[in-house]
């Protein structure tokens, strides 16, 4: 029996994408073109499911369409005497793929996602291919994520399908060897496509559930995969602490709420307590990683009950540790609205001059938003609308730049 199509049809879609394209790549063993398969099973489906309906088994009829495109492609690339043989054998495959949907239901996208992070890949590239094929991410958005041009990031991503090809890799959970050494890169993809989710980098909504869903259900799955490994652990408690505030971000007309304006009440209590609980577990098992890190300090803002009782002085110290065992420029950012938190706005503008010369974030719009910010706490209003300005035209997220053009608007006395 189908269902008529809705706004959860389009979510379902965009969940289901990775999951077939897991399970058509384990099949047909070639990555590059199972994901064209797959695409075209998706316009296939967005043409079709609205006038007839959503299929019983969405994702056995998804499966099937790009079977049936991928058996098309074998059909007319071997010769003419072996045709008739390999379209027979996949044809076989394709039945007995969809008879296996029944009685065992193999996480294809969490393989996916073993998969793409390769060792023959650069970990940067992995990470890349990994975004695009299993977070659905588009390629401006994952050039956003990696402050580089898109373009730049196109080429990246057809060089790891090239790589992946060409490396012949089975489609199945690599051994519990190779799991640990895919694990950062399968990690970073995670962290990536929840922040993603959380707050969208490019278009008209702040946040995107559907990525931040599916993030954290592969990290939980992780967790399963890899129960005793604590910065899985710190992953999940981090991706839930964080999106315990989710329904406390947006106003009535999607406007960004900043976390120091947010409704408290409105936060999810039981993520914030399970995020913590996970934490505090994982801490107790030994030395401590830059996830771990992350969560700890977003436990410090959950537990706070009014902005104003937020510990900044503890926040600090974690940024500082942070900054010691995994440096980078956001942290530096980060660490800079901490300190300033503390010692005053002066002491955090000068930590951000440091990244004025770093060609990763010196044209960022963060750089220039967290500028105005400690601009405008030092009373200097003109230079703190500049930067406002200045954010605003650098973001591609809408509702960022609504925000920060208001803050521009509200010094202006506009």
């Amino acid at each position: 029996m189908t269902k008529t199509w809705d706004a959860t049809s389009e979510h379902l879609l965009r969940e289901l994408a990775p999951q077939v394209l897991g399970a058509v790549a384990r099949r047909f063993r070639d990555f590059s073109s199972a994901e064209d398969a797959v695409q075209e099973a998706m316009i296939a489906a967005f043409s079709q499911w609205p006038q007839e309906g959503v299929p019983e088994n969405p994702r056995g009829w998804l499966i099937q369409v790009a079977c049936r495109r991928m058996t098309d492609q074998v059909r007319s690339e071997i010769a003419r005497r072996e045709r008739e043989t390999v379209v027979a054998a996949e044809t076989a495959n394709v039945a007995s793929l969809l008879e296996i949907e029944a009685d065992m239901d193999p996480d294809d996208t969490l393989i996916l996602l073993f998969t793409c992070c390769h060792p023959a890949l650069t970990p940067s590239s992995a990470i890349v291919l990994t975004l695009r094929a299993v977070g659905g991410l588009t390629t401006a958005e994952i050039a956003n994520a990696f402050l580089v041009p898109e373009a730049t990031m196109a080429q990246r991503i057809s060089r790891a399908k090239q790589t992946i090809k060409a490396s012949g890799t089975p489609f199945r959970l690599p051994s519990r060897h190779d799991r640990a050494g895919r694990l950062p890169a399968v990690l970073h993809v995670l962290y990536l496509i929840f922040s993603e989710g959380y707050t969208s980098s490019i278009g008209p909504h702040l946040q995107r559930f559907d990525l931040a869903r599916e993030a954290i259900r592969l990290t939980r799955n992780t967790k399963t995969l890899l129960p005793e490994n604590a910065e899985v652990a710190g992953l999940l408690a981090l991706m839930l602490l964080t999106d315990a505030r989710r329904a406390a971000r947006t106003g009535p007309d999607e406007e960004l709420i900043p976390l120091d304006k947010q409704d408290r009440s409105l936060w999810d209590h039981v993520e914030i307590s399970e995020g913590i609980a996970l934490l505090t577990a994982a801490l107790a098992k030994g030395a401590v990683g830059l996830y771990q890190l992350q969560a700890a300090i977003a436990a410090v803002h959950d537990e706070a009950q009014r902005a104003e009782d937020t510990d900044w002085r503890q926040i600090l110290a974690l940024y500082e540790l942070l900054k010691r065992v995994s440096p980078s420029p956001m942290v530096t950012l980060n660490h800079a609205i901490a300190a300033a938190m503390v010692h005053g706005p002066a002491d955090g503008l000068q930590l951000l001059r440091a990244l004025d010369t770093d060609p990763r974030v010196a044209t960022h719009y963060r750089l220039a938003a967290v500028r105005a910010h400690l601009l405008e706490q030092t009373g200097d209003y003109e230079a703190a609308i500049e930067h406002y300005r200045i954010a605003a035209a650098r973001t591609t997220s809408i509702p960022e730049r609504n925000y920060l053009m208001t803050q521009a608007a509200r010094l202006a006395g506009d």
